[in-house]
């Protein structure tokens, strides 16, 4: 087997949207909001969102009508 077919794929995404929670309780309070959930294309682990590339801004709005205050890191 050579060197090159043996490598695990890699994939590098560039301007991703991610949500995350200190609890994994918190993440599920978020998946249970429909509007959120609605927003969220996969969650990647058990405190860790995947948002839609296009709703990143409504995803913001609504963790903030929902009595969070999410620390934005670019």
């Amino acid at each position: 087997m050579s060197r090159a077919s043996s490598r695990v794929p890699v994939k590098l995404h560039r301007n991703v949207t991610l949500i995350r929670t200190n609890d994994p309780i918190i993440a599920e309070e978020l998946m249970s909001r429909k509007s959120l959930a609605r927003m969220v294309l996969s969650r990647l682990t058990d405190t860790l969102l995947l948002v839609k590339p296009d709703d990143a801004d409504d995803a913001l709005d609504e963790l903030r009508r929902m009595g969070h205050t999410p620390r934005v890191v670019r």
